[in-house]
């Protein structure tokens, strides 16, 4: 069991957990999750952390569907900061607990500001990391914003800054 199954369990959330064989080889976690487990792209979801205002420690969380891409002006919008940035993968493993490609929304060390993109508020149920390479918890959305009391907002809208 992992910190996020833990927390959906002690929580008495529904959820299921896919599980697969990770293929380190692969160049995309979301996508080899989508393809592994026979899922739509738009309902499993990429977990990715941004630094606020310059600041490597100073964290929040964005969710956003595996396929799109992050878009740092609004990231930082949604955060209260005047701008982003992708977080030192080191710092983000080190805060969080997990490991890069399993980190999960759900369960993170220290709780930090989390977004879910809009797109996920139409679904009935969505996939994230359960915190391991390989390994998902499908849920609903609106147990995942309780679970880390996230705010729906938009993440994705296609400008010049985005990863």
């Amino acid at each position: 069991m992992t910190p996020a199954i833990n927390l959906a369990k002690n929580k008495k959330i529904t959820h299921t957990v896919h599980q697969y064989d990770h293929d380190p080889r692969h160049e995309s976690y979301g996508l080899e999750a989508v393809e592994a487990l026979g899922q739509d792209p738009e309902s499993v979801f990429k977990t990715l952390l941004f630094a606020i205002n310059g600041e490597p420690k100073n964290l929040a969380v964005a969710v956003i569907p595996v396929e799109e891409k992050l878009n740092l002006k609004l990231a930082a919008k949604a955060a209260g900061g005047k701008k982003a940035e992708m977080a030192d993968k080191d710092i983000a493993q080190k805060i969080t607990g997990y490991v890069l490609g399993g980190i999960s929304p759900l369960g993170q060390k220290k709780l930090l500001p989390t977004f879910i993109h809009l797109s996920a508020q139409a679904r009935a149920q969505m996939c994230v990391s359960a915190g391991k390479r390989g390994l998902e918890i499908e849920l609903a959305p609106r147990d995942l914003a309780e679970l880390t009391r996230a705010k729906f907002v938009n993440l994705c809208e296609v400008q010049s800054s985005h990863i």
